[in-house]
């Protein structure tokens, strides 16, 4: 019966090592192929590791485009977005969690319907308002349509609903106004869903693409994303995929090396919060 127990988890884990190194190849392949000279990459037979790490390649990428722009834009929208939709979605949240009013569910559920609508339905008017109100090309231009979150005030609001009304009635009888709740009563206890969605807001807006595309046109406010896809059409015509693979993992290392860094916050994170992948 052990033998069979262990045969069959053996098993288990070779099927999940293989499966694993058949998603990460891509990302393997990357990284060893950013370290390798041109001439490494097209030799015959092919190998996957090269032979001396080349960092003339992040080198001759970083130069060759404004990547320090690129970071600083990306980095002040992400956070940036995050830190004002952690205030949006956290008054929000509160006023539908706690505060009694009419038609409070109702506008509830017609607030969810963000979440059903697509972002390619919204682009249209989105930059049409955008334009109107003289911000293309810049980085509140790009913000602006994600000050609020449907998806976090849904979230927010969950975990506010499970804060016991104790908790509430305390506050407000050592004299804490509905600023003062939220800060020491409300936050604290649902730090861990702020945490999950604080991972996924700057992911998502990290790698966002598709609208920073449209409502930028220099560098001044362009985020990586978008200068990577300028730099990928300029090295692929001269098939420098060493640069442009050295390019690639500039743009992804930072999130790379924070997940694996913080995995175990992460995950965590997530568990606490109720939100399963």
């Amino acid at each position: 019966m052990k033998r069979r127990r262990f045969l069959s988890s053996s098993l288990v884990y070779i099927i999940l090592i293989v499966f694993s190194l058949i998603i990460l190849m891509p990302l393997i392949w990357m990284t060893t192929t950013a370290f390798k000279t041109k001439t490494e990459i097209f030799s015959m037979p092919f190998n996957l590791l090269p032979t001396k790490a080349n960092l003339d390649n992040f080198a001759n990428a970083w130069s060759y485009a404004p990547f320090t722009s690129y970071y600083l834009n990306t980095v002040i929208t992400s956070f940036g977005l995050l830190a004002i939709q952690i205030v949006t979605i956290t008054m929000a949240a509160y006023a539908f969690a706690r505060l009694h009013f009419p038609g409070r569910d109702f506008l509830f559920i017609l607030f969810l319907t963000q979440l059903m609508i697509t972002l390619q339905s919204t682009i249209f008017p989105n930059y049409l308002t955008i334009s109107q109100m003289g911000l293309i090309d810049t980085r509140l231009g790009v913000m602006l349509p994600y000050f609020a979150s449907a998806m976090g005030t849904f979230l927010l609001r969950q975990a506010f609903k499970s804060v016991p009304e104790s908790l509430e009635d305390a506050g407000k009888l050592d004299g804490c106004n509905t600023f003062q709740l939220i800060r020491h009563v409300f936050l604290p206890i649902v730090r861990p869903t702020l945490i999950a969605f604080s991972i996924i807001s700057v992911t998502y807006h990290w790698n966002e693409f598709l609208w920073p595309l449209l409502v930028t046109e220099t560098s001044r406010s362009r985020t990586l994303t978008v200068g990577l896809t300028i730099f990928a059409q300029q090295a692929e015509g001269g098939a420098e995929w060493s640069l442009l693979m050295a390019a690639t993992l500039i743009v992804v290392g930072p999130l790379l090396i924070a997940f694996t860094v913080f995995q175990k916050l992460f995950v965590q994170s997530f568990a606490n919060s109720g939100m399963k992948g």
